[in-house]
């Protein structure tokens, strides 16, 4: 596959733009804050304070190993660029298909068959770096790929997976439109069979990597019996039409976009024979929402490392800033956090693999550790000073990026109540109509 822009010519005429337009020299970040080193050069992780990383296999540690070589070598140095511009790096799209995390625990067909902790583990140290490359793997592999291993036909997973594992396409995955995104059972776009296959209708929003994909996973009601169907769509289908959402503030440098199906034909071959209701998307995102979680981990990781070495280096009142009580005590419930949020994310693995995790502890890890991420991301905000709304030393950059991982996968709130309805036998998402209320 040939990726648009896919030269590795890193372009900063933007910035050389802005700067002779004040007539101003392009910021040195060096040279403006000798005393702290910008996220470009990533410190050394020191956030496994409670040795997680004796619990590991010897095959995990060295996944996570060369997962963060590769991101500190490859990313760390382009990252801030791509955010600003809010482009997608296309050219690192080979080094991370190298790495061969893509298809996470899916065995066969090219894919890497990974412990879904590995797997975990590879989550959080792309999140460590960059949570929208992290993102962009996601979506691919928890999502797209991972529909396909449990729900595609042996043909499809034969025909599709082995290129997706190498990241040589690259999917989506569409069950979010315009009015229908927490209720997302409630979709409207249809599904309408005809002769030798079918004829897609409707909207989708926020689906992620638009310009890159190939295959898109794009979930319509079927006309005829009401259930949710899942489909296979190329990206070059008539009738469909894509277009990229501007004005982020976080994840800037996932592609998200709108997608509009008008009568889009697809084949019989490309429908998911294992979709045929909304529980079946459900399986899939219970899954998924444990990769989710180890997003906001890494990017904690990213923030402590970050705000362990600027406090040690920048000196305030004559002394480095690690030397006041009251920036030791932040960073110490920032590590706090993150060692707490690593041992819910490494339970739900362990629980996943015994075959006990169950909804509710999915979407309660989920909830819960992205609250305590952002929560970590603002004491790290407060740490930098003014340098902690600049991008170029990641906190700011984490900061945004954690807003929409709050909220992506099931909301906070609506996680809390999956797990509430878990523990109740009680179902809370609907509010009351105004019949029911008038019996109470």
């Amino acid at each position: 596959m040939t990726l648009p822009g896919s030269s590795t010519k890193q372009d900063n005429s933007d910035n050389k733009d802005r700067s002779s337009y004040f007539n101003l020299p392009a910021l040195d970040i060096y040279a403006a804050f000798p005393q702290a080193t910008p996220a470009s050069k990533l410190p050394p992780t020191v956030s496994d304070y409670y040795k997680f990383d004796d619990l590991l296999t010897p095959e995990e540690q060295a996944l996570r190993i060369k997962v963060r070589e590769c991101m500190e070598k490859e990313v760390a140095p382009i990252m801030t660029e791509y955010w600003e511009k809010a482009e997608f790096p296309f050219h690192i799209v080979p080094k991370l298909g190298a790495l061969r995390i893509a298809g996470g625990t899916i065995k066969g067909y090219g894919c890497p068959g990974l412990s879904i902790t590995g797997s975990a583990i590879a989550t959080a140290e792309v999140a460590r770096v960059d949570a929208s490359c992290s993102t962009f793997i996601l979506v691919h592999s928890s999502l797209a790929m991972l529909t396909i291993a449990l729900c595609g036909s042996e043909s499809q997973k034969q025909k599709y997976l082995p290129s997706l594992a190498q990241l040589s396409d690259v999917a989506c995955w569409a069950l979010t439109e315009p009015d229908y995104g927490s209720d997302a059972s409630g979709l409207r776009t249809i599904a309408t069979k005809v002769e030798g296959g079918w004829l897609l209708e409707g909207q989708k929003r926020w689906i992620g990597t638009v310009p890159l994909q190939i295959s898109w996973i794009i979930f319509a009601r079927n006309t005829s019996t009401n259930q949710i169907n899942g489909f296979i769509v190329k990206k070059d289908a008539p009738g469909l039409t894509a277009t990229k959402i501007q004005n982020k503030i976080g994840l800037r440098i996932v592609q998200n976009g709108d997608i509009l199906l008008k009568k889009v034909f697809v084949p019989d071959e490309d429908r998911l024979p294992g979709v045929n209701s909304f529980q079946d998307t459900n399986k899939v995102l219970a899954v998924s929402r444990v990769m989710v979680a180890w997003q906001p981990i890494g990017i904690s990781m990213g923030i402590y490392d970050m705000c362990h070495r600027y406090l040690k280096q920048r000196k305030q009142f004559g002394a480095p800033l690690a030397a006041f009580q009251i920036n030791q005590q932040k960073l110490v419930t920032m590590l706090g956090n993150v060692q707490a949020m690593v041992l819910v994310g490494w339970r739900l693995c362990k629980l996943y693999e015994k075959g006990q995790m169950t909804t509710g502890q999915a979407s309660l890890g989920k909830a819960w550790i992205s609250s305590k991420a952002r929560e970590t991301a603002a004491l790290g905000r407060e740490l930098l000073g003014g340098n902690g709304i600049l991008s170029d030393f990641l906190v700011a950059k984490a900061f945004c990026d954690l807003e929409p991982i709050y909220t992506y996968e099931g909301t906070f709130d609506i996680n809390t109540l999956v797990t509430g309805r878990e523990v109740t036998g009680l179902a809370s998402f609907k509010p009351a109509t105004s019949s029911q209320r008038s019996r109470l």
